[in-house]
């Protein structure tokens, strides 16, 4: 956090010099349905202050983001006016872009804005960096046009040094098409008309644009690869027109110097490290890099970055279940489905303080793990994931035809292929440092799935270091690492397998709108609740289930939908707008951690005559305690020891406690009946 904090005052500086614009500012949030709590904090002059790039940091650089001219024209046509400003990064349908309008597949999106570059920038290179935009990117400087980018995910960058003209202000132009679901590329659950598990789309830049000055010669991207078995860190450095240059690189930890290594350029070099903190959800330690491309004594860049030292393999527990084990010890992961939509900024959540508390809240519910799903996040995201210790499971975004589930391995056209297979890379690519990051999910359902073994091939040549999902749910082809299957609503298990990992990717999906909180007055769940008392206890009665399956069956990780509501869809453990909590975080952490109150063996809690209660538990080492007369138990209450014998309508309180936790109390009331109620069940012809 104190390497963020010294560049966010820097950024404030160099802000507050070069990005303040002298125009009257005109700019408001637009009607919304609902707000987060963060939107009131966004500043139109200063949004997204922190250095975008926490992997590869450079103290000098200057954010673009802020108030720009828009225009929305027919596709091909350039604005011979503006329809007023936009401010970036958020996409021009979200609220708080100060627009929200759709864009079509028919039309072009403009952008335009000045800027300075300082003076002691005026011998550099200076580097032009997008973070995401959203799909096809033309852009000019200075009139120049200086390039096109495809992919609505990935960061590109592009050296605007020779289009730079004589003015102290100089002028960008960016010019964005972005079909959505009536083109071929990856575009996740972005659709034209949005209902059920589909969203409003974003358009147009949705992350931080930024420049950055560098000397002919300078480092443009690196890998680092761990060895948590043998200690050490290996780097491979990418260098800009550096032939005779020498790199060094510096481990620190906790601020100290504890290993120093150097090379030629083009060369990988490991360093060693000895007695290495490992990696984990339990303890994120992350040592700290600096490396420095040196000319002969001189060095002409230099970057800090850091690691975490870990390992994410297959392989039998001591149980002889073949698990995800990790650092070489099988670790239950359990997490959210996380979608990454909000109702204010769509696909760019408000701050970066909206965006650090769903990964807070992600651990304080009790959860070690999330999978981001058909969407790619900025790169502070998966900074914050590494700090706080989070694993995560990384879909590809979905796309061509991605709504014909029920058509795996379609034929893509050539197009489609080649869009797919260089933004996949890419992100890979630009996601590689991060060591929270330890599977890649290259299809969902189906959803335009094709070619799944060569995808799958693909993926674990081009990085070797993590596990590969082939297909989570639905459409398996017997690659990758895992058999993941998908489940509404009650969780399932599917055999265990030698060779491969079993998991449960998608369960759950418990619906419970909450009146004043909802994008629309129409919502729905896979499975509608009554009150929030229904939802907890039925929550904790699959996690009960989930357990019995990771110590019976072997399932070593599962995720349940999901993080929160999102648009119409309200199955989220939190609200749309993250004001509520729907279970309260203590009771989720606990049916999570499987502290979880004692269940019913029978499901039925009506009888005639007499009716046996067997209260059953699956973490071992808990006692039952409990009540029949309707008062509050307590650990001087009777204890649970057989099963109850009931013959008299009976209200059991009771709860589970172990020597380190207590479970909630819960309630079950059993009545007796003169009759029970017909079970309606059909009659074979």
């Amino acid at each position: 956090m104190k390497r963020l904090r010294i560049l966010s005052v820097l950024s404030i500086f160099i802000l507050s010099v070069c990005c303040t614009r002298n125009k009257e500012i005109n700019w408001k949030i637009a009607e919304n349905p609902i707000l987060t709590q963060w939107a009131a904090d966004v500043d139109p002059l200063k949004p997204w202050l922190k250095y975008p790039r926490p992997d590869m940091v450079r103290n000098n650089w200057q954010s673009l983001n802020g108030l720009w001219d828009y225009a929305i024209t027919q596709k091909g046509i350039k604005p011979d006016k503006w329809d007023g400003n936009i401010l970036v990064p958020y996409p021009v349908e979200s609220a708080l872009s100060g627009v929200r309008k759709r864009v079509s597949e028919n039309q072009n999106l403009w952008y335009k804005r000045t800027f300075k570059i300082p003076n002691v920038w005026s011998k550099k290179h200076i580097l032009l960096n997008f973070e995401a935009c959203d799909w096809e990117t033309v852009i000019w400087v200075d009139g120049k046009e200086i390039g096109k980018h495809r992919g609505g995910y990935d960061p590109f960058t592009f050296d605007i040094t020779g289009s730079l003209s004589d003015k102290k202000l100089h002028e960008l132009l960016v010019c964005v098409w972005d079909p959505t679901d009536k083109g071929p590329q990856p575009r996740g659950k972005q659709v034209s008309s949005p209902g059920s598990i589909w969203y409003t789309p974003t358009t147009g830049i949705w992350q931080t644009v930024w420049i950055e000055p560098v000397n002919e010669s300078y480092i443009s991207s690196f890998r680092t690869v761990t060895d948590a078995d043998n200690g050490t860190i290996t780097f491979k450095t990418d260098v800009k027109n550096g032939e005779k240059s020498n790199i060094s690189f510096t481990i620190k930890k906790d601020g100290r110097t504890i290993a120093t290594a150097s090379g030629n350029e083009n060369q990988e070099v490991t360093v060693k490290i000895e007695n290495p903190i490992l990696w984990s959800p339990d303890n994120p330690f992350l040592y700290d890099i600096k490396i420095e491309l040196k000319d002969g004594n001189k060095t002409v860049d230099k970057v800090t970055s850091y690691t975490g030292i870990r390992k994410i393999t297959i392989g039998k527990a001591d149980d002889g279940f073949t698990r995800i084990l990790l650092n070489n010890k099988f670790v239950y992961q359990n997490g959210p489905l996380d979608q990454g939509f909000w109702p204010d900024g769509i696909y760019t959540p408000p701050t970066e303080e909206a965006m650090v508390y769903d990964l807070r809240m992600t651990k304080k519910m009790g959860f070690n793990m999330l999978r981001k799903h058909v969407k790619v996040e900025n790169r502070i995201f998966y900074y914050w994931c590494d700090k706080l210790g989070i694993l995560v499971w990384q879909d590809m975004p979905s796309g061509d035809k991605s709504i014909d589930g029920d058509q795996p391995d379609i034929e893509k056209s050539n197009e489609a292929t080649q869009q797919y297979e260089s933004e996949l890379k890419r992100m890979i690519e630009t996601k590689y440092n991060h060591p929270s990051i330890i599977m890649w999910v290259p299809f969902n359902e189906g959803w335009g799935q094709f070619a799944t073994g060569r995808i799958t091939e693909l993926i674990a040549e081009y990085d070797p270091t993590r596990l590969v999902n082939s297909s989570s749910g639905w459409t398996d082809r017997g690659t990758g690492n895992v058999n993941d299957i998908h489940h509404y609503p009650d969780p399932v298990v599917q055999p265990a397998e030698e060779k491969r990992a079993i998991v449960l990717g998608e369960f759950g999906g418990l619906g419970l709108p909450i009146q004043g909180h909802t994008w629309e007055q129409k919502n729905w769940g896979y499975r509608n609740m009554e009150d929030t008392l229904q939802l907890l206890s039925r929550y904790e009665s699959y996690y009960d289930q989930v357990y019995r399956f990771v110590k019976n069956n072997g399932l070593s990780a599962t995720i349940y939908t999901q993080t929160t509501d999102v648009e119409t869809e309200t199955n989220g453990l939190m609200t749309y707008d993250r004001k509520i909590n729907k279970m309260g975080v203590s009771n989720v952490f606990r049916a999570n951690k499987n502290i979880i109150p004692p269940m019913l063996s029978s499901p039925n809690k009506m009888f005639i005559d007499t009716y046996i209660a067997e209260l059953i538990f699956s973490r071992p080492g808990g006692k039952i305690y409990f009540t029949s007369d309707g008062s509050e138990p307590d650990e001087k209450s009777r204890e649970y020891t057989e099963p109850i014998k009931l013959s008299a309508t009976t209200t059991i309180k009771a709860f589970t406690k172990w020597d380190d936790a207590k479970s909630r109390v819960i309630t079950y009331i059993i009545e007796k009946k003169d009759s029970l109620p017909s079970l309606n069940v059909t009659k074979p012809k």
